[in-house]
């Protein structure tokens, strides 16, 4: 029987086949389309308040020229007393007095001492009177004496003298000589621990005769005076708080908030908050030109979002440490960094990259978006992609959510946050649903994909960092009157990091050198 053409039956079949496909597309899209259920995060405690200990160490040198200026302000120049010599008998009245004049201090300095000198110039005067009464005339004074001393005959009656008076001088010249070994103390304050010499050049005085070694005569007399001036100076010395006021100016500097700036678009501005909590020092070390204190404070730091005003109590004593060579600081400065701007910033690195790349695979996909979540130890790295089938007529595709799981770490070098130990996480492995097994194949793909690619330039946060350091260190190293502080970074490193169930917290240290110069000791 020969069938009849119908065109209705044309329409009818096609509108069947019409209807197959589309149906085969919606459960295509249902189907391979479904994701897998997203993991359950485990909680993550809050980030605490950061805190992190940073340290300053800076050699404080003093020039010896400043050392020697306070000294000649403190020193007095002119010295007098009376010698100590035995009475005459012939010399009535009898008076020995001594004044000296002292020229400008010179300064030297010596491994673990200071030599301080000055030239010294004045007179021994000698003075009194004879004669009068019973007193012997001058010449029968000696000759009794001299002929008592022999034993000889007795010496003839007194005659009546007329009182005479005797006044004798002579020059004196020297130096006098002050070491030094400087000690730090534990309350701010320095012992000079001074030692005292006087040097006299020989002169000698005629008296009646009798020549009078000047240096025997004046040198311990002269060396007491001394001593007596250098046991006042060393006490003024020892009480003289330059050290501390020096040392309370920088530390009030040092204890402050730092602005940060703003760590992400949309976010507040932070602060870096320093307390300083500790004072150390090493023991002075001299050469010759400056001695050099070198002193360190220990401050704890801590990000804060908004300025705060410290209490950072001056401390009584001073921790007394080995010398330290160089001086450094090393300053801890904590950074956050929300977790919607690093998937934000992940969705822009990796939007619309292929894998595999030649489409040689009977599977690809094309990542849509990233999405990082944090959970317990680890990251949930929810993918969104467009899979698609290559090898039939049709190509099918559908979009699919993958979850993965990564741990966060820090490439100091490249300074970098990237994601390591990606793994595929074990709900994911049906997502791909309908498009079969050949679309297990291209997870490699993707999590290399991740591992390559999935990094957070921190370079940016460092610089903006650096930048307000330099700015605060810039300010801490204005000069005072006779202080002049030398201080730069010279570096900022990736210490760690740590995070919450919002932000991520990188951790990095500004490290520089530091140093200071006094040129003038204030006067009190």
């Amino acid at each position: 029987m020969r069938m009849q053409f119908s065109w209705k039956t044309v329409v009818l079949g096609a509108a069947i086949a019409l209807v197959a496909f589309f149906a085969a597309m919606w459960g295509l899209d249902v189907f391979a389309g479904r994701s897998a259920r997203r993991p359950a995060l485990t909680s993550v405690p809050p980030l605490a308040p950061v805190t992190r200990t940073s340290v300053v160490v800076a050699p404080v040198a003093i020039t010896l020229e400043a050392i020697r200026q306070g000294l000649e302000a403190k020193t007095p120049r002119e010295f007098a007393g009376k010698a100590d010599i035995p009475p005459i008998p012939v010399l009535g009245k009898a008076d020995f007095g001594w004044s000296a004049n002292r020229g400008s201090i010179a300064i030297a300095g010596a491994p673990e001492k200071l030599v301080l000198s000055a030239p010294l110039a004045g007179s021994f005067r000698a003075s009194g009177e004879f004669g009068g009464g019973d007193t012997p005339d001058l010449g029968s004074g000696i000759s009794n004496l001299i002929s008592g001393f022999l034993g000889g005959n007795s010496a003839p009656p007194p005659t009546q003298q007329r009182s005479q008076n005797m006044e004798q001088q002579a020059q004196i010249r020297g130096s006098a000589t002050v070491t030094a070994r400087p000690e730090i103390m534990g309350g701010w304050r320095i012992d000079p621990n001074l030692t005292a010499q006087v040097t006299l050049e020989n002169a000698s005085l005629s008296l009646m005769g009798m020549q009078m070694s000047i240096p025997d005569a004046v040198k311990p007399v002269m060396e007491r005076a001394l001593n007596e001036q250098v046991a006042l100076l060393q006490s003024r010395m020892i009480s003289d708080p330059f050290m501390e006021i020096a040392a309370r100016q920088e530390w009030g500097r040092m204890c402050r908030s730092i602005p940060l700036g703003s760590a992400a678009p949309g976010m507040p501005n932070l602060w870096l908050e320093m307390r300083p909590v500790r004072a150390f020092a090493a023991q002075p070390r001299i050469d010759q030109s400056v001695v050099t204190l070198t002193l360190g404070m220990q401050a704890e730091t801590r990000i804060v979002p908004k300025e705060t005003k410290p209490d950072c109590p001056f401390p009584s004593q001073l921790d007394l440490v080995q010398q330290v060579d160089d001086g450094r600081f090393s300053l801890a400065v904590p950074m956050d960094v929300p977790f919607t701007e690093i998937s934000r910033t992940l969705t822009a690195q990796l939007k619309g990259k292929t894998f595999p790349e030649d489409k040689t695979s009977a599977f690809s996909a094309t990542v849509n978006s990233v999405e990082i979540a944090p959970s317990g130890d680890r990251l949930l790295i929810e993918v969104g992609v467009r899979a698609n089938e290559n090898k039939s007529w049709f190509g099918f595709g559908a979009n699919a959510t993958i979850y993965l799981w990564g741990r966060p770490a820090l490439d100091p070098e490249r300074q970098v946050l990237r994601l390591d130990d990606i793994a595929l996480d074990v709900q994911s492995e049906a997502v791909f649903g309908m498009l079969g097994v050949a679309a297990r194949a291209a997870v490699p793909y993707l999590q290399k994909l991740l591992a390559e690619n999935a990094t957070i330039e921190i370079a940016p946060l460092a610089a903006l960092a650096r930048n307000s350091i330099d700015a605060a260190v810039t300010e801490f190293q204005q000069s005072g009157d006779g202080i002049r502080v030398d201080a730069r970074v010279e570096g900022l490193r990736l210490a760690g990091l740590e995070y919450d169930a919002k932000t991520l917290r990188v951790i990095a240290e500004a490290n520089g050198m530091v140093r200071a110069e006094v040129t003038k000791i204030p006067q009190q």
